[in-house]
């Protein structure tokens, strides 16, 4: 059982949204270079790291780091070449690497990448992860909702019987708060960050890669949505440009923000490399409003019971479409899940349901 922390912890800390260019790995002839392109971003990573913290001075305790900040996303290749050219061994030196940064900063660094499982070979996860001052990873949250990729869900029973629900929904407890992540698209699903609230978590770290735009996108209204709703902070860092990609370098720029539990925006980005998006999570302020009868504490109003029955009897998307009736691994394909989600919309047009 986890050490429950004391309602006060002194002053508040500070969190910032290092918005970076991306630089695409996609290129690349071969998984050696494209482990050199990885270090290149890693070194980078540690100077900006390095200038931000003493920018900003030792208040500063949490750094996020864009979505797929060391490789950009696939873009055509299968996923076992993916996972060979692009993701990242658990226990492997990228992830030294980044362990290093946030020892010699002192700082959690925070950050999404492709990820393989030596109990799923040739698949690869899109983790979420969150290092320690220490050079410990903490937290690992491989993300549940993909289109085009595996996720834990399709392979529910085995990855459960492996890490159980806490793995799935993992909050880390640290000296500055109780952390969990949201990988990119997936704030747009009320039911993850709940499932994170419902564990304990304040702070939602959020690596994503979208487009910044003057005009309020649906990820912008979600991000507001989900502090007001779960009484949390956010921090979302968006990248600062998709290098080395067919498409504008601007698709997935600018805008990383941190929200408050009130869904106000402290402070938002505007585009290329910056630190902008950077103040103070006030913990002991939540804390005393997530422990005050009222109308305005929405966690201790909810009702849990009445929803649960609903969300049998929609039933969207199937767990185990990678599994096979013996438990033992599919081939995922990048059609299947497409073919996946068809046939979901099939069945629920068949009930009436949409």
């Amino acid at each position: 059982m986890a050490k429950k922390l004391p309602l006060s912890l002194g002053p508040a800390y500070g969190a910032a949204a290092l918005q970076i260019k991306v630089h695409s790995v996609n290129r690349c002839p071969d998984r050696e270079s494209a482990r050199i392109r990885m270090n290149a971003t890693i070194a980078h990573v540690a100077e900006k790291v390095r200038g931000t913290k003493q920018w900003a001075g030792s208040s500063l305790k949490l750094v996020v780091l864009p979505e797929y900040f060391l490789t950009c996303y696939p873009q055509g290749e299968s996923v076992a070449a993916w996972a060979d050219k692009a993701a990242l061994e658990i226990d492997g030196p990228e992830y030294e690497a980044l362990a290093k940064i946030a020892q010699d900063n002192k700082i959690f660094l925070a950050g999404n990448a492709y990820e393989t499982d030596r109990h799923f070979p040739g698949y690869y996860f899109q983790t979420c992860f969150v290092v320690d001052p220490a050079g410990k990873v903490v937290l690992r949250y491989r993300r549940l909702n993909s289109m085009f990729a595996p996720t834990p869900h399709d392979v529910w029973d085995k990855y459960l019987d492996l890490y159980g629900l806490n793995g799935v929904f993992p909050v880390a407890r640290t000296e500055i708060g109780n952390l969990a992540a949201i990988a990119s698209e997936e704030i747009l699903y009320p039911e993850i960050a709940r499932c994170f609230a419902m564990r304990g978590a304040e702070v939602f770290i959020h690596p994503t890669s979208e487009s910044g735009t003057p005009q309020q996108t649906f990820k912008d209204v979600a991000k507001l949505a989900r502090a007001i709703e779960n009484m949390a902070y956010v921090v979302s860092c968006n990248t600062g440009g998709l290098h080395d990609i067919d498409l504008p370098q601007d698709v997935g720029n600018g805008g990383s923000r941190i929200i408050d539990f009130r869904g106000n925006v402290l402070k938002m980005a505007g585009g290329g490399e910056t630190i902008y998006a950077s103040c103070e999570i006030d913990l002991n302020a939540l804390r005393r409003a997530r422990r005050a009868p009222g109308m305005n504490n929405y966690l201790t109003r909810l009702r849990n019971q009445a929803f649960a029955s609903s969300y049998e009897l929609y039933e969207g998307q199937p767990a185990n479409s990678l599994l096979k009736k013996d438990g033992t691994l599919k081939k995922p394909e990048r059609a299947h899940f497409a073919d996946a989600q068809a046939r979901t919309i099939e069945r629920l047009i068949k009930r009436g349901l949409i």
